[in-house]
């Protein structure tokens, strides 16, 4: 009898001094600066607007918590990225078209639609739309936790990836999810950067970025010369800045005069690209690159704002582009693969490839007239 009143008697201490931490408040810094008040229940009902809000979710949260998307993500009526791989929303595809609307969505999308984001009953909004104003306003109109990510300016590589992937982890309870993530990227972006960093810039081919998307596919003359894929690899330019306009494209004649080495070419603009080549056709075979056959194809990885793993599979390939001889030993297949699992948990590299504007994926173009006509 004494033994069970003392065991009785520890059982009613422990129960009177444990924490209920059902419904535990914390708070977090945003994207823009907000403090965003959240609490246990906040993840158990999310729903993502903006660009590439959705992908940043995907790569760390559970999707089976989402409970409405916007249209351009349910796979229903016609899809402006169709024919371009979105690794996330591709293997989530079929769960995601089973989930009503939160709004239209796409690029042109300026605006959250609160009245059908209210009728999903969410618990928590995770935006892209990086405005205070529009924050505050949905938040106080639905009376839910606005969360603001971001994706920064230098794509994979960025600093406001890795805020929001820690700040993901910290509002999901996804922390070791979200710090793995980020250790990865890290450990990819030292070893591109640790393979090029000694190599003198005469022993480089100077390199040429074309159809780089912007909002949209792009011709050959959308360029950049500060671009993260190449500078993570200490890339050798073939322009400066001063020869790319506010728009980020070089004058026709201009790029016609330039002495590229090697090209790589992002393969969304090619439809564009083809109309420009057949109507230039005797001045693009006065370049060395086209006579030399060094054309290359990235796949793209600008669609609702950045691929991040197609990114980072790109700055591979790439670097393999420039060095061959150090990336000779590299099994790039299994690299990329690597990558995907990292990001999505899968082998995906012979998927992303197969969407028609992957063109079948990572190449170099030996007759460039051929090829381009073929499209």
């Amino acid at each position: 009898m004494k033994e069970k009143l003392i065991i009785l008697t520890a059982l009613l201490f422990s129960s009177c001094n444990k924490v209920d931490n059902s419904n535990y408040e914390f708070i977090v810094t945003d994207l823009v600066n907000r403090e965003v008040k959240i609490n246990s229940k906040s993840k158990e009902r999310v729903l993502c607007i903006g660009a590439g809000a959705l992908r940043l979710y995907s790569y760390i949260g559970d999707v089976k918590k989402i409970v409405a998307v916007e249209d351009i993500d349910r796979n229903v009526n016609s899809n402006i990225f169709e024919n371009v791989s979105r690794p996330y929303y591709d293997v989530n595809k079929e769960y995601f078209s089973t989930l009503p609307s939160c709004g239209k969505g796409g690029p042109q999308a300026q605006y959250a639609e609160v009245e059908k984001i209210i009728s999903c009953n969410p618990t928590l909004i995770i935006s892209e739309y990086n405005d205070v104003n529009k924050a505050n306003d949905l938040q106080n109109k639905t009376q839910v936790p606005v969360l603001v990510l971001s994706y920064g300016k230098d794509s994979v590589f960025d600093e406001k990836i890795k805020t929001s992937f820690n700040l993901l982890g910290k509002v999901l309870n996804e922390e070791n999810k979200a710090n793995k993530l980020n250790q990865y990227i890290s450990s990819c972006k030292n070893e591109l950067y640790s393979n090029s960093i000694n190599i003198p810039d005469e022993n480089k081919p100077s390199m040429y970025i074309g159809c780089l998307g912007n909002w949209g596919r792009q011709d050959i003359f959308s360029t950049s010369s500060s671009f993260p894929l190449f500078n993570v690899s200490n890339i050798k330019y073939s322009l400066n800045d001063t020869l790319i306009q506010a728009d980020g494209k070089i004058e026709e004649e201009k790029f016609f005069s330039l002495n590229i080495d090697k090209m790589i070419l992002d393969t969304a603009g090619l439809e564009k690209l083809k109309v420009t080549y057949l109507n230039n056709k005797n001045m693009f075979d006065t370049m060395n690159v086209f006579k030399n056959n060094e054309i290359y194809l990235q796949m793209p990885f600008n669609a609702y704002y950045t691929n991040l793993e197609i990114a980072l599979m790109n700055s591979y390939f790439i670097a393999s582009v420039s060095y061959p001889d150090i990336y000779k030993d590299y099994n790039l297949i299994d690299k990329y693969n690597e990558i995907t699992q990292a990001f999505l948990s899968v082998d995906y590299y012979d998927e992303i490839k197969k969407a028609p504007y992957s063109y079948n994926g990572y190449q170099k173009i030996i007759n460039f007239k051929e090829f381009i006509e073929s499209i």
